[in-house]
């Protein structure tokens, strides 16, 4: 009875073990690729203000700028100041909006973003600039004259622009919408899982305790698994990132990577890893805390 009882106490206390390894990992991935605050959190870290203006510029070519380049850079930089606040908000919609339809909260992709914003404000910053435009012939012409050159060119620039931007099933096309179908039943299979692996850890845990059916037994090998668990899966993390963030900077300082880039891929791998460091430290805590208990608990005695 001891050998089947000592058995049964063997085999769950490794399964535990492997389920917690497991786990940790998945709580990881649920809790920053799955999870979109976190991916909001990461893009708002970046310099989108440069990454936006990089796009708009595709979409307003500099060459319809007479006084050139130079001059349609100040406008962007002053416009993207501007719109910072409004680019974050879109971006925070946009991914939203694809984890709602990737975790299976909604049934279609579809999202559009106005462009109105963009427009006004480039048509302010424009004009603040516009005496710079102005051509040798209009010098000293009145200002009905100016305004309507002005509406004129600004209209010739806000074509230019599409008056939204859609995002759809449509726009992303049929094969891409079949990748994305399918990536969306592998999450759906992973959420499962993931439930599944939480029952079934309380469930291992609940059959030590039955088994033992004393505290200090119960407490005393759970505390050694959890230590088992996380000292190295601790310690591991850690060394792991030391090392590889030294390796990680080194190769991110190649040149032709923008500085700000660089000091955000460090920032990201760092929180990449943290709930997988939160979790093995929470571990490695709770296993100290129960082999505690397992030595200065004391059973009452049975008064006859």
């Amino acid at each position: 009875m001891k050998f089947l009882k000592g058995l049964a106490l063997g085999l769950l206390g490794f399964l535990l073990f492997l389920s917690l390894v497991v786990f940790g990992l998945a709580l990881t991935i649920n809790q920053t690729i799955l999870n979109p605050d976190f991916v909001v959190s990461e893009v708002n870290k970046l310099d989108i203000s440069s990454l936006a203006g990089e796009f708009i510029s595709e979409q307003i070519p500099s060459g319809q700028i007479p006084q050139g380049e130079q001059l349609m850079t100040e406008v962007l930089d002053d416009t993207i100041a501007d719109l910072e606040p409004w680019i974050k908000e879109q971006v925070t919609d946009v991914v939203h909006s694809g984890y709602d339809y990737l975790l299976g909260e909604s049934q279609s992709l579809s999202l559009v973003i106005s462009t109105e914003p963009l427009k006004e404000s480039l048509k302010d910053n424009l004009r603040s600039t516009f005496n710079q435009l102005i051509p040798p012939e209009l010098a000293g012409a009145p200002p009905e004259m100016i305004d309507a050159y002005f509406n004129q060119f600004y209209e010739q620039l806000s074509q230019q622009i599409p008056p939204t931007f859609d995002i759809s099933q449509e726009m992303i096309g049929p094969e891409a919408m079949t990748t994305l179908e399918q990536v969306r039943q592998y999450i759906s299979y992973f959420q499962i899982g993931y439930k599944a692996l939480i029952a079934f850890i309380l469930v291992l845990i609940a059959g030590i305790i039955l088994i033992h059916r004393q505290v200090k037994g119960a407490t005393r090998q759970l505390g050694i698994t959890f230590l088992v668990y996380g000292v190295p899966g601790y310690g591991g993390i850690l060394a792991a990132k030391h090392f590889a963030g030294a390796q990680l900077a080194q190769f991110i300082t190649q040149p032709g990577l923008p500085t700000s880039l660089q000091a955000w891929l460090l920032q990201f791998v760092d929180d990449l890893v943290a709930p997988l460091e939160m979790y093995s430290l929470g571990i490695l805590i709770a296993g100290v805390a129960l082999l505690i208990v397992s030595f200065v608990y004391k059973p009452r005695e049975t008064s006859y």
